[in-house]
């Protein structure tokens, strides 16, 4: 079944080549040509998923994605002309789920659409689903992190990895272990993409990031989320 799907591209020939591909998948397709037209088009009709062009007049996909993680946890797609690895990892850090380098494949883009709108048909779950290792609990219904009981806000990647650990608290995670479920069986971005998101769960979870004591590197190996000690 198609979902509802935003483009905000300004390139019209690359909106359109989008638009094409993505309809012919199933999905209905809103193209909007500016980071201002997509944040209004978003509030008033609310997407399955987002796809931002970052170099957008107006508002740029970086301010678009910024300001949704403050209102929503949709799907968000970048598209970006730039590959440097801190153009990749600055998307990633303000809340992208993916991110594609131009020039793309339109196929592998419908694909990469796919998996991002596969991963919200969560299986039926049971009465309590939350996940508890020591005093960080998941929740994957409410999709809310508390630690030690305080509030802890999560980007969308940063919880998809936090849900994988805090399923098998002890087990130590290789990074393309912990890729798969960040962006599927698919290679699309760099193992620095899980240090990325490890480093900005501890700044939320650890007591002392510079001293992790719940999400511990395993050298060699990854990384695992263990019990920690409440309040250290």
């Amino acid at each position: 079944m198609g979902a509802h799907v935003l483009v905000a591209e300004d390139d019209e020939k690359q909106a359109e080549l989008a638009r094409r591909y993505l309809e012919r998948e199933g999905h209905q397709v809103v193209v909007v040509p500016d980071g201002r037209a997509a944040l209004e088009q978003i509030r008033r009709r609310p997407p399955a998923l987002v796809i931002l062009d970052v170099m957008m007049p107006k508002v740029d996909g970086l301010d678009v994605c910024r300001i949704l993680r403050q209102e929503s946890d949709l799907p968000v797609l970048m598209l970006t002309a730039r590959s440097t690895e801190d153009d990749l990892l600055l998307g990633l850090d303000l809340g992208a789920d993916d991110y594609m380098t131009k020039p793309y494949s339109p196929r592998e883009l419908v694909a990469r659409v796919r998996t991002l709108l596969r991963r919200g048909r969560r299986p039926a779950l049971p009465p309590d689903p939350v996940l508890r290792v020591g005093a960080l609990h998941v929740d994957p219904v409410r999709h809310e992190v508390t630690s030690d009981g305080r509030p802890v806000d999560c980007t969308p990647g940063e919880f998809q990895l936090l849900e994988a650990m805090a399923a098998q608290p002890g087990r130590a995670f290789t990074r393309d272990q912990l890729l798969t479920y960040l962006h599927g069986t698919g290679r699309y971005i760099t193992n620095r993409t899980v240090d990325v998101h490890v480093m900005n769960l501890r700044r939320k979870i650890e007591p002392d990031p510079r001293r992790p004591v719940r999400l511990v590197t395993v050298y060699g190996v990854g990384y695992k989320l263990v019990e920690g000690v409440r309040g250290a």
